[in-house]
């Protein structure tokens, strides 16, 4: 028997919705996944629940962004106040208190002359500005010629051209055409043969940045715009810098004038145990891209650090001309702007950047116990995240892991990440040193289970 449309509608209000055909689910096996769906009812400080009530141990922050754990009162509080307060703020020649609020406090929170915020709405937003702010620089500079942009192998920025285009994961860009023109790559950092069970950064490495003095050689500076690296490969498995690289890119971009972006959107906010990697590793880029943690996943928000150079190019001739063509509707959002002040607050009052500095070694020293496990060839370590490479399968790579997430979720109550045959560990910057004992127990578990 037929259901209506305003039946359906209505059966899809509950917790546990009879028809999952509509939504189009985003980097997901959607026919595997409405077979056996893995659904999510409420969420609170470090768990997830699913609709029958049982508890799941967060172990990715969401998708890499609830760094200050989940519905946390003074967040929620500061999005329904705002709500009820001011709902939405064109940015587009006007402005509103909580986004310049917003801007100066992230200003203070990043390196060097990183003093201007330019804000959007996702990770994929704030590479595709922080690309086009580098190209119109160079404009306005009057060196028009600069127009090629510089990425790495495996590196992950977001899902617009732009980001695919500088991005290095092969199956986000192989059906999507030839992407943007002069457009050069870095060789990733990883060699297992080299970095095997590295906890932190690895020796071995440095001399990669060197290539990029190759590609200068190959184009020359004078067509070189911007080179965009993650300090730390997130969302390709976990790839720590090795010791000294980002450091060798910064003085080779100094020496040829290119600029130089560090998409944070996964690193920043504690993640690595400062506010940006960019500090703990003591280089000031030119920019740095933010989403995600800057308001704890709650209310769609990125953005782009620029350095005061940068700004002042732009703001030259008559005030009343529009400095930069570029800009989004839900820019500053006053909703997200609240959501991250709060955000903000809590991860100074709880200190949860120190927090996570002071759990890395905790969660390092857990996850390698896994060291010697079934099918396990490698374990990486950073700041409050690691990385598990687990062996294929015979003819079916990826099914391992995939099984992995799957059973942990149904099974042992934890949500983990995975990327290929790799189980991604980030959890909430909030997690115990009992609950890195029962997600490490956890995953020991399912890490059997699959073998």
């Amino acid at each position: 028997m037929a259901v209506n449309a305003a039946g359906l509608r209505a059966a899809n209000d509950a917790l546990a919705p009879n028809d999952l055909d509509a939504w189009w689910l985003p980097f997901t096996a959607n026919r595997a996944f409405k077979s056996k769906p893995r659904m999510i009812a409420r969420a609170k400080d470090m768990h997830y629940y699913t609709p029958d009530g049982r508890a799941v141990l967060d172990g990715s922050a969401g998708l890499w962004c609830c760094n200050a754990g989940h519905n946390r009162d003074p967040i929620v509080s500061a999005i329904q106040a705002q709500a009820a307060e001011l709902d939405f703020s064109p940015a587009f020649q006007f402005g509103h208190a909580g986004g310049f609020a917003l801007a100066s406090r992230l200003a203070a929170l990043a390196p060097g002359d990183l003093d201007h915020v330019f804000f959007c709405n996702s990770g994929s937003e704030a590479v595709d500005t922080a690309l086009k702010i580098a190209l119109a620089y160079w404009n306005v500079r009057g060196q028009g010629s600069r127009t090629r942009l510089i990425g790495r192998e495996r590196g992950y920025h977001g899902v617009g051209f732009g980001g695919i285009s500088v991005g290095g994961i092969v199956s986000n860009r192989k059906f999507f055409g030839t992407l943007l023109a002069g457009v050069d790559h870095l060789p990733h950092t990883y060699s297992r043969e080299h970095q095997a069970f590295s906890r932190g950064e690895p020796e071995w490495g440095a001399h990669l940045a060197d290539d990029l003095e190759r590609i200068v050689t190959l184009h020359d500076a004078s067509t070189i715009a911007a080179v965009i690296v993650e300090p730390m490969a997130g969302s390709t498995g976990v790839l720590p810098p090795p010791k000294g690289y980002l450091q060798r890119l910064r003085q080779i971009c100094d020496r040829h004038g290119i600029l130089l972006i560090f998409d944070e959107v996964i690193s920043g906010f504690g993640r690595l145990g400062h506010a940006f990697a960019a500090e703990r590793y003591g280089v000031v880029p030119d920019m740095i891209t933010f989403a995600k943690a800057v308001n704890s996943g709650t209310v769609p928000m990125g953005g782009v650090l620029v350095r005061k150079g940068i700004y002042d190019a732009f703001m030259q001739g008559p005030e009343r001309t529009i400095e930069l063509f570029h800009g989004y509707t839900y820019s500053a959002h006053p909703l997200a702007c609240a959501a991250a002040l709060a955000t903000l607050d809590l991860y100074r009052e709880e200190e949860l950047f120190a927090r996570a500095k002071r759990l890395e070694p905790v969660l390092g020293e857990a996850l390698m116990s896994l060291r010697g496990l079934p099918n396990v060839l490698d374990i990486r370590t950073l700041g409050l995240v690691g990385a598990i490479d687990l062996a294929s399968r015979p003819d079916a790579a990826g099914a391992r892991a995939f099984e992995a997430m799957d059973r942990a979720f149904q099974e042992f109550g934890l949500m983990i990440r995975i990327t290929g045959e790799t189980i991604a560990v980030t959890p909430p910057l909030i997690i115990s040193e009992d609950q890195i004992g029962e997600l490490v127990d956890k995953l020991g578990r399912v890490i059997r289970a699959v073998a």
